[in-house]
């Protein structure tokens, strides 16, 4: 299967929107209304650019994209934009999880 100029873009622009939708119309938890969540995601940024500006500097790389997979823009240090769009989604679902289940376990103790 042949996914030029969508391999890597469209599952990453995808998980961000599933993962919006999820919280938005289903867990409806209020996680995106938290200054917290905003702050954790700064926190995880800026780690994310540490280490994969390290991963994916175009002149040492250590992890490889096919250039027909991503849309090719890059910043900082060389790391494709798919991969901010693909941590969003993977923290954001982690961090709704653990929300939903703290959720849970506050009710059955009322």
């Amino acid at each position: 299967m042949n996914f030029t100029g969508v391999g890597y873009t469209l599952p990453a622009i995808a998980a961000v929107i599933i993962v919006c939708l999820v919280e938005r119309m289903v867990l409806r938890t209020g996680l995106f209304r938290r200054p917290a969540y905003w702050l954790t995601m700064l926190i995880v940024l800026g780690f994310q650019i540490l280490v994969d500006g390290f991963l994916t500097k175009l002149d040492a790389p250590i992890v490889l994209y096919n250039p027909d997979h991503i849309l090719g823009l890059r910043f900082p240090w060389d790391i494709p934009v798919e991969d901010f769009l693909f941590g969003f989604a993977l923290v954001t679902a982690v961090l709704l999880g653990w929300e939903r289940t703290l959720q849970r376990q506050a009710k059955v103790r009322q």
